[in-house]
């Protein structure tokens, strides 16, 4: 795999820092538009870049503090298509996790175990309840 321009990487880290601290201050609108532009100072093609992988997943989690589950699905759906992105467990979450709130139970219920298998249940701790007392109905001895 390629290697970053130092200078482009040095930028996505400026950015992608600044993005992290908003996004820790709860101010998750405008840590969403310091990711997006984040994302966009990566080169084409996005699918070689594992800074993809980590900028889309940023991008996801605060449409998911924002309740924006479809377009949790969209990003993450696309992102899946990235380096080192499948099997990552928190992908496999936010997705699993966006796809119950939209209803959507046999895609949640495959995500949500893959997060499981891969992040055990500590990658549950910090989410609500229901998410992993819906993959127990699912899974036996978790």
């Amino acid at each position: 795999m390629a290697e970053m321009d130092d200078e482009i990487y040095q930028r996505l880290v400026a950015r992608t820092e600044h993005a992290n601290e908003l996004f820790d201050e709860e101010r998750y609108l405008e840590a969403l538009q310091e990711f997006r532009a984040a994302l966009a100072i990566i080169p084409e093609p996005l699918e070689d870049w594992e800074a993809s992988t980590w900028v889309s997943a940023s991008i996801a989690d605060c449409l998911f503090f924002l309740e924006d589950y479809g377009a949790v699905r969209e990003v993450l759906s696309r992102a899946m298509h990235y380096a080192g992105a499948l099997g990552t467990p928190f992908i496999h979450l936010r997705l699993g996790e966006a796809q119950l709130e939209l209803g959507d139970e046999e895609r949640a219920k495959d995500e949500l175990a893959r997060a499981y298998m891969g992040g055990g249940p500590e990658i549950f701790e910090q989410e609500d309840p229901k998410y992993l007392a819906f993959l127990r109905r699912f899974m036996r001895g978790i």
